[in-house]
C-alpha cells in the first residue's frame, strides 16, 4: 500500500495521529484532574512546600531549597542547583492535588540523594539525546537530497533515524523515573500521615493523571520512529 494516497500520509494517520490524540487527552486530563482536586483541601492544612519538606526530612535529605515559580504545573526539581521549584498553585496551596505534586518533586530530590540509577542515567543521556534530536531531521533531509548516490543516501537516512531514536530512549528511561517518584511521594504521604485515607485518593489520581502524560509522550516517540522506518525502509525495498 502506498504511503501517500490521495494526498494523505497513511503512516501518519495510522501510526502517529492516534498517539498525538492520546497525548492531547492526557494533557487535558491532568489539567482537569489537578483542577478538581485543587478544591479538595487537606485537614492538616499543610502547604505543598511544607509537604515537600516533610518528604525530604523523612528521607534524611538536607540542603535542598524549595522555591516558588510562576506558571501552571511548572513544578520541577533542578538537580544542578538542588532546588525544588513549585508553581503558584502548589507552593502555598493546601489541596490534595498540590501536596501530591509537591511530594512527587521531592521524590525526585530523594532519587538524586540516594543515587537512584534510572535518574542518573537520564541525566547522563540528556546532552546526547538533545544533540541527536537536533541532527535527526537534517541528516534525513540530506539523505533524501543525495538519493542519487545510493548507499551514501541510505547511510545518512538511517543515521538520522538512529539519532531520532534517542528521543525514544530518553522517554523509556523517563518512565521508571516518574513512576518511582510518584510511588515515593504516595508512600511518604501515607507513612507521614500528611493526608487522610480519603484525601490520599485525590493525590493519587493527580499523580496517575500526570504519569499518563509520560506514557503518551513515549507512545508518540515510538510511533514517529516506526513511521520513519516504514517510509524509508519501504523506499529502500522498492529500489531493491
Amino acid at each position: 500500500m502506498p504511503y501517500y494516497y490521495y494526498g494523505f500520509d497513511w503512516t501518519y494517520v495510522i501510526l502517529v495521529l492516534p498517539c498525538i490524540l492520546l497525548s492531547l487527552w492526557a494533557s487535558a486530563n491532568v489539567n482537569s484532574t489537578f483542577k478538581k482536586y485543587s478544591k479538595q483541601y487537606s485537614l492538616r492544612r499543610l502547604t505543598g512546600a511544607e509537604a515537600a519538606q516533610r518528604v525530604l526530612s523523612a528521607n534524611g535529605v538536607s540542603g535542598v531549597r524549595i522555591e516558588r515559580i510562576s506558571g501552571n504545573l511548572t513544578d520541577h526539581y533542578d538537580p544542578k542547583t538542588n532546588v525544588i521549584r513549585l508553581s503558584d498553585g502548589v507552593f502555598s496551596n493546601t489541596s490534595t492535588a498540590a501536596i501530591g505534586v509537591a511530594c512527587h518533586e521531592a521524590g525526585h530530590a530523594v532519587q538524586y540523594a540516594q543515587d537512584y540509577a534510572p535518574i542518573k542515567l537520564r541525566a547522563a543521556i540528556i546532552p546526547v539525546t538533545n544533540f541527536g534530536s537536533k541532527l535527526a531531521m537534517p541528516l534525513i533531509l540530506l539523505g533524501i537530497l543525495f538519493s542519487a548516490f545510493g548507499s551514501m543516501s541510505d547511510m545518512l537516512i538511517y543515521l538520522g533515524i538512529a539519532c531520532f531514536g534517542l528521543s525514544l530512549v530518553f522517554q523509556l528511561v523517563t518512565l521508571p523515573v516518574e513512576f518511582n517518584a510518584s510511588r515515593r511521594a504516595l508512600q511518604a504521604i501515607e507513612q507521614g500521615g500528611l493526608l487522610t485515607e480519603e484525601e490520599q485518593r485525590g493525590a493519587k489520581k493527580t499523580l496517575t493523571a500526570a504519569a499518563l502524560t509520560y506514557v503518551a509522550a513515549t507512545a508518540v516517540a515510538l510511533a514517529q520512529l516506526l513511521r520513519l522506518l516504514a517510509i524509508f525502509g519501504g523506499n529502500r525495498r522498492r529500489r531493491d
